[in-house]
């Protein structure tokens, strides 16, 4: 690969997340605040590596005897593109010579995040892991896509019947992620959106051109609605497919769309979702 292609930095570090590859493991949690980054790693046995590069802050050791890393991503599936590429560059790329390994390696990737809830039987506080997310952004128009599971086209044609401005990419999470998080958790259908604003019909200066969550809020297949919306699970859902490795998006409702509610004790419940993420990972 060329050095345009695959940037590095001076130490041989990737070029964004700028950390080289015996200082990730394997087990990832995500978040999308920086200063989220040590509300998870405060609940592990020891951190043995730290670093803050941009946005990217990124904490390395173990929890409960486990080899685990949290690093935030920022906002969006711009960010997303960039984390989920480098990150697999580290394990499945020599960064030496710049040639894909012989041997792929898969990781696992779990996001904690926050999220709105479009449906009035999510309150807030309820948590969600994303069984099915629908990309309402750009990002995968500019990747070839594979064929989508069954699962996943039942979706695809479901919201073919709605007039968007751009065609869903549809990804399903991991199955064995999905069993072993629903245990604790709600399913949940997640909407990805391209902003924050007028993307999810917030307007506070300009208006919106569709109303996505009116739209969509009906949209059912074999009975699951879709749930909720937020910002970077479907770009993490079909990376991670794509790269042959496993993620599973776990969404706190901070937020209720359609009532106007926001939470009023945010970090407790964000810690709540946090505590139980980490126990039910190590028991996988």
């Amino acid at each position: 690969m060329q050095e345009s292609e695959l940037i590095l930095n001076p130490d041989g570090s990737v070029y964004h997340l700028a950390v080289l590859p015996h200082q990730i493991a394997p087990l990832i949690v995500t978040v999308g605040d920086p200063n989220r980054v040590h509300l998870v790693s405060q609940f592990f046995d020891r951190i043995d590596f730290k670093i803050s590069n941009r946005e990217f802050v990124i904490h390395t050791g173990t929890y409960q005897g486990v080899p685990i890393t949290c690093m935030s991503t920022g906002m969006g599936t711009d960010n997303i593109d960039i984390v989920l590429n480098e990150l697999d560059a580290l394990f499945n790329i020599d960064l030496q010579t710049r040639k894909i390994k012989e041997h792929h390696q898969s990781i696992t990737i779990v996001r904690i995040g926050t999220s709105g809830s479009i449906r009035n039987d999510i309150p807030v506080g309820s948590v969600l892991a994303t069984e099915i997310a629908i990309g309402l952004e750009s990002l995968f128009s500019w990747y070839e896509l594979a064929s989508p599971s069954q699962a996943e086209q039942l979706w695809v044609d479901q919201l073919k019947q709605v007039e968007l401005p751009l065609v869903p990419a549809v990804f399903q999470s991991d199955a064995k992620l999905q069993s072993l998080f629903s245990s604790e958790f709600e399913s949940g259908i997640t909407l990805t959106a391209g902003g924050f604003y007028a993307p999810q019909n917030r307007k506070l200066r300009l208006n919106p051109s569709v109303d996505v969550v009116d739209r969509l809020k009906n949209i059912q297949v074999n009975g699951q609605f879709v749930t909720n919306i937020e910002m970077e699970t479907a770009g993490i859902y079909g990376l991670s497919k794509m790269l042959g490795h496993k993620a599973i998006s776990i969404n706190t409702i901070m937020a209720n769309r359609l009532t106007g509610e926001f939470a009023s004790n945010p970090e407790d419940i964000m810690l709540n979702t946090i505590q139980k993420t980490l126990h039910l990972l190590c028991k996988s």
